[in-house]
């Protein structure tokens, strides 16, 4: 089945604004081999951009807004939140291309994107939908619309078509841990301990969404926390957190700031950066019990 037979049910704004971003995104996995280089530009929060960074963002800035069905956009490259002219109210953000410093060794990166109505600056419990494209082997997409979470597979003729329906994410014990050990604080440490005691495997690429896509198919819990001297972490609500947590918690996972739910916060700002768990609710459970022991 085609990505645009599966969605034919759902309302035609959210159906043709993810097959637009589709089609884009086939046009991004398209453009690796000539856009590997860096930049000389850095991104608002002082990162440096790679070429493909940069030319990812716009196409889906320019493809998004020519549309006419997006009319808010906020994107991890740029400052603030876009406005188009469009008769509808869908919010999208973006992070065009997550773990793109990964591009010259050859790894997998990919596209973030939530979907909103009326709005971007609002709890991740309101999103309508999320979806991430995983640029690996194969080109993938993966979707909810709160109906399942569901993956189809770039095929040799450039269609996006079913690979695995209603996924649910499974008991495993693998995690994903980010950040140095010497800067964790007590309760996440205990955290770690705990997992290692009971026999996890350390499975980290660097590349968020691709440690989150083998989570969601593997089990187990990606992390990223706050740190000692940087308790708010380095991940972005909106642009990371909140769509992947959405995609995992309606696969039956869940996702935690260590203490609540990330789809509880409210963003104060597009660069609102959280601690992020993400994973099986089992591990969820655990960070957030053993924070409320007065561990944080």
């Amino acid at each position: 089945m085609k990505l645009s037979e599966h969605l034919a049910d759902y309302d035609s704004d959210v159906r043709d604004t993810i097959l637009q971003i589709a089609d884009t995104c086939v046009r991004i996995s398209k453009g690796f081999a000539s856009r590997q280089s860096q930049s000389d530009t850095q991104n608002v929060y002082g990162e440096t951009q790679m070429a493909l960074d940069k030319w990812a963002d716009q196409v889906l800035i320019e493809d998004l807004r020519e549309s006419g069905l997006v009319k808010y956009l906020a994107s991890e490259e740029q400052p603030d939140i876009l406005e188009f002219d469009s008769q509808g109210d869908l919010g999208i953000t973006l992070d065009p291309l997550d773990g793109s410093s990964l591009i010259g060794v050859n790894l997998a990166v990919g596209t973030i994107v939530g979907i909103y109505k009326g709005g971007i600056l609002m709890p991740g419990q309101m999103m309508v939908g999320a979806l991430y494209v995983l640029y690996g082997p194969l080109t993938t997409l993966t979707y909810t619309l709160k109906k399942g979470v569901h993956e189809f597979v770039l095929d040799d003729t450039g269609q996006f078509v079913l690979q695995e329906e209603s996924i649910r994410i499974p008991e495993g014990k693998i995690f994903a841990p980010g950040a140095l050990r010497k800067n964790y604080l007590a309760g996440h440490l205990k955290w770690i301990e705990a997992l290692e005691a009971d026999g996890y495997k350390i499975r980290f690429s660097g590349s968020f969404v691709a440690d989150v896509h083998q989570i969601l198919h593997k089990g187990g819990v990606f992390t990223y926390p706050g740190l000692v001297g940087n308790e708010q972490g380095k991940l972005r609500l909106l642009f990371e957190g909140n769509p992947m947590g959405f995609i995992v918690t309606e696969a039956g996972g869940a996702t935690s700031d260590g203490r609540r739910s990330l789809l509880a916060i409210q963003p104060n700002a597009v660069s609102h950066r959280v601690p992020i768990y993400i994973g099986g609710k089992r591990e969820i459970n655990l960070i957030e019990n053993i924070n409320k022991e007065g561990y944080e």
